[in-house]
């Protein structure tokens, strides 16, 4: 078997799945060995972030100076930013219909209010269980515009790169483009053929570690279904579904953009995100998917390479559609739980303050993306750190789909603003 079809293979979304629900299988009636399986997913994940920064501040920097040199970076910077606001309010506005439909909050049975009582820390009975949820606790410290915007700047950029801090690194290789393309060419072309080594090495070496991918995924899978088992699944089984409902709505208007802006068959359009979609259910880490979606955009779909290398790092770190979506359908969630109605003022805060905790979770992951969802509760006046249990349980599932939202999401963002390629 050549390497061409290992390759395919690797990618294939049944291979996929089926690696996942194996991993699920052995992880639920084989603990002890999905646990032991649990470093193989930790080294391949740190394998794939040692080249994500070094792959996104090369391709941001000598991307920038093409566009310098061709022109136009003006008008490219004021459709990046229609195209980025009109994205995130759609998607906040397909989680709020999606939640005030299925409304998974709502007439929960009384099993399914203990366990939720169980999970937070208190006993069986009834009463506890409605005090656990509906006791009154300090309000989560609101992240102030001054926090933010100070959080983007990096002191020193090798603490950020030493450190991971995507969104410093990416602040980093704007500036340090935008002075690049001010520079003669005679001048700054042999850092622009350094840059793009670098760019083509981390993207061979990408390349390389989607060979072992089926396993990759089997061995994950199995060790967080050993940590966490079914009872959590199970209690929060109405909001993991309603968050699946409104995940798979948008990532099926993603794929059709995507599949409208290319000129391609709809065939050649899943083939080419086949990357994207396993790299976002392997490692549910958008920075790790950059060079897949890079290469499905230009070498499968023939959009513009000099674009795509700067819009993708910059919609991966900016447009964070994915926690928008969950944030909107966690707050309705709680609001449910509680019994709160939602009028016209309470769902324009939920949309406002999600997006905007959206873009405050730039360069945040796991514990700190879910914590965020008390940012838009703490408009509505919802307590959320006693609910904040019952969402970290269930967060690797809903962390693999706000990855895969966001990097099919932003794939198709990214063919907005690009010109059409010429038809396949």
């Amino acid at each position: 078997m050549n390497l061409k079809k290992i390759y395919n293979f690797a990618l294939n979304p049944w291979a996929v799945v089926a690696s996942l629900g194996l991993g699920f299988v052995i992880g639920v009636w084989f603990p002890d060995v999905g646990a032991a399986l649990g470093f193989v997913g930790d080294i391949y994940v740190d394998l794939l972030k040692m080249i994500s920064l070094p792959f996104m501040v090369s391709a941001v920097i000598f991307s920038l100076q093409r566009l310098f040199r061709e022109g136009g970076s003006g008008k490219l910077m004021a459709t990046v930013g229609l195209v980025f606001t009109g994205f995130s309010v759609t998607v906040a506005l397909i989680g709020v219909l999606t939640l005030a439909v299925l409304q998974p909050g709502t007439n929960l049975p009384a099993k399914t209010m203990q366990t939720f009582g169980n999970i937070v820390g208190n006993d069986l009975s009834a009463s506890d269980t409605v005090m656990s949820l509906q006791g009154l606790d300090e309000p989560i410290k609101s992240i102030s515009l001054s926090e933010v915007f100070a959080s983007l700047v990096p002191s020193n950029i090798f603490a950020a790169l030493a450190n991971g801090e995507t969104l410093k690194a990416l602040v980093f290789a704007l500036l340090f483009g935008f002075a690049v393309g001010q520079i003669p060419a005679r001048i700054s072309d042999g850092l622009t053929q350094s840059l793009e080594t670098v760019y083509h090495a981390c993207q061979m070496i990408m390349r390389w570690l989607n060979y072992p991918l089926p396993l990759i995924l089997f061995c994950m899978s199995a060790s967080q279904m050993a940590k966490t088992g079914l009872g959590p699944l199970q209690a929060m089984g109405q909001f993991t579904l309603a968050f699946f409902a409104a995940s798979v709505i948008v990532l099926v208007i993603a794929v059709a953009i995507i599949w409208k802006r290319s000129n391609a068959t709809l065939g050649q359009t899943l083939v080419a995100m086949q990357g994207p979609f396993a790299l976002a259910l392997a490692t549910r880490n958008s920075a790790t998917c950059m060079p897949s979606m890079i290469e499905g955009l230009t070498e499968q779909l023939g959009f513009a390479r000099s674009r795509v290398e700067l819009l993708v790092p910059l919609s991966v770190s900016l447009l964070r559609i994915g926690p928008m979506v969950y944030y909107v359908c966690a707050a309705m969630f709680i609001g449910q739980l509680y019994g709160k109605p939602f009028g016209a003022a309470e769902l324009g805060i939920v949309v406002s303050a999600s997006v905007l905790a959206g873009f405050a979770s730039a360069g945040m992951s796991g514990l700190l993306t879910v914590s965020l969802v008390g940012l838009t509760c703490s408009y509505l006046g919802l307590p959320f750190e006693a609910a904040f249990i019952l969402f970290l349980a269930v967060d690797p599932i809903c962390d693999m789909l706000r990855t895969l939202v966001l990097v099919l999401g932003n794939s198709a963002a990214v063919t907005l603003i690009c010109p059409r390629p010429l038809k396949l």
